[in-house]
């Protein structure tokens, strides 16, 4: 299917975006839609004949888990509520531990890279086929950004792609701009992945911002394209026409104005002179395992012994990125302390996202003690669980010095807990407000 050119629709540019004109075609995160009902923004662009892609963030295919049946289920109904042509999802892991491993569940709050090794590969496999019998269109999986590399990898990027694609028949959603930032911070050359990669199962391309500091690539999304990653997207098009390109913007967000800007260089970016086939290099021959991956598998389960040494790989190297443990043998202790900083900040920023009224009542003091409660408690929930007990934190650890600011945290945390059994952090907050009320 044809899309065009697009632009991420988020609820902060929603009117940016309906005064567009010329865009084909949005894509909006599934997570942050209801699974009955649509935005307006949302609804009069389908009647303009906009299609709408939702753009799924936490199913984490590549985890060791298989998919969370309920995850799959709301990501169908947000396929079937926008008519849309198909879904998208990432080639990542975002949480780790569990029943697999016999430790505590922990959620990474972001898109990690998954080992490019025949196992990895298997269980990925394995994930994909069960989350395409679960929906009701296609789906097509993006290559992420990644700051570490893993040890020992067995495929390149191209390659793991490659063997996806041909052993389940999955679509790409290739982002030029996480082509550009590996190749700044793992050395990947752009060019050797779109030679190995079937560029024919391309179903869109993102292309975003980023910037780099102290020779990190930081793709965040909130920066104007730069030159590099055009030069990654002419690349791939003079490989291949892909059938939709879509500008992605999620923080620092522009007018209006330098948006369509930034659509019209992609559009003029998008008009490649000449594709050239270039032939896909082979797949290792020997000494990686092939004789294991080589060839589809029709359906076959991953290997045994796959999902387990997936699970204690991933939850070493998550344990290590938000809990404190050890790093794992081989990998990078520079970049994991760049990757674990990185983590808490994220937390931090959407934690201020989705509860406004924390930075409010602490003010100032928002970000110092939220990045101190990181360090000693990972994200085992959401964001919004994070919230809470964030502040359930703040109020049995002493509080806040200022009594208004205590009592509008005890109000805020009391009014969204919800019901639930009265553990011991609900006495002690419920405890502290009876003290206040009695002053």
């Amino acid at each position: 299917m044809k899309l065009g050119i697009g632009i991420g629709w988020r609820p902060e540019i929603a009117a940016e975006v309906e005064a567009l004109t010329g865009i084909d075609w949005v894509e909006a995160v599934a997570e942050n839609l209801c699974a009955d009902h649509l935005p307006g923004s949302l609804v009069r662009l389908r009647e303009r004949g906009v299609t709408v892609v939702p753009h799924g963030v936490s199913l984490g295919l590549g985890g060791a888990d298989r998919p969370d049946a309920g995850r799959l289920a709301s990501l169908a109904a947000r396929a079937e509520l926008l008519g849309t042509p198909l879904v998208t999802e990432h080639i990542a892991f975002v949480r780790a531990g569990g029943p697999l491993t016999a430790t505590p569940r922990l959620e990474a709050g972001h898109l990690l890279p998954v080992p490019r090794t025949w196992d990895a590969l298997e269980v990925l496999c394995e994930n994909v086929r069960i989350a395409q019998d679960s929906l009701p269109v296609p789906l097509a999986l993006e290559n992420i950004a990644a700051l570490i590399s893993w040890p020992d990898e067995e495929l390149t990027e191209g390659q793991f792609l490659a063997e996806l694609v041909e052993r389940t028949g999955v679509r790409l959603l290739i982002d030029v701009a996480n082509l550009h930032t590996n190749h700044v911070n793992r050395g990947e050359d752009p060019a050797k992945a779109l030679d190995e990669l079937p560029v024919e199962a391309i179903a869109y391309v993102h292309v975003a911002g980023g910037v780099e500091k102290d020779g990190v690539w930081h793709d965040t999304h909130a920066h104007p394209v730069t030159a590099p990653v055009l030069d990654v997207l002419a690349e791939l098009r003079s490989r291949v026409d892909p059938p939709g390109v879509l500008l992605e913007r999620d923080d620092a967000f522009p007018p209006g104005a330098e948006l369509a800007a930034e659509l019209e260089t992609l559009r003029a970016a998008g008009q490649p002179e000449t594709i050239r086939v270039t032939p896909r290099a082979a797949a290792p021959a020997s000494g990686a395992g092939n004789s294991r991956g080589a060839g589809p598998l029709a359906g076959k389960p991953a290997a045994p012994g796959a999902r387990d040494r997936t699970a204690v790989a991933q939850t070493a190297l998550l344990s290590s990125l938000v809990a404190g443990t050890p790093a794992p043998e081989g990998f990078d202790h520079r970049r994991l302390r760049v990757q674990s900083r990185a983590l808490a900040a994220k937390r931090a920023d959407v934690v201020a996202k989705v509860a406004p009224e924390l930075p409010q009542i602490l003010g100032d003091g928002y970000r110092a003690a939220f990045l101190d409660y990181a360090r000693a408690r990972p994200m085992s929930g959401g964001y919004r669980r994070d919230a809470l007990d964030f502040a359930e934190r703040i109020l049995i650890s002493g509080g806040l010095a200022d009594p208004v600011a205590q009592r509008r945290l005890t109000h805020w945390w009391e009014d969204r807990s919800g019901p639930r059994p009265p553990r011991r952090t609900a006495r002690l907050v419920r405890a502290a407000r009876a003290v206040l009320v009695g002053k």
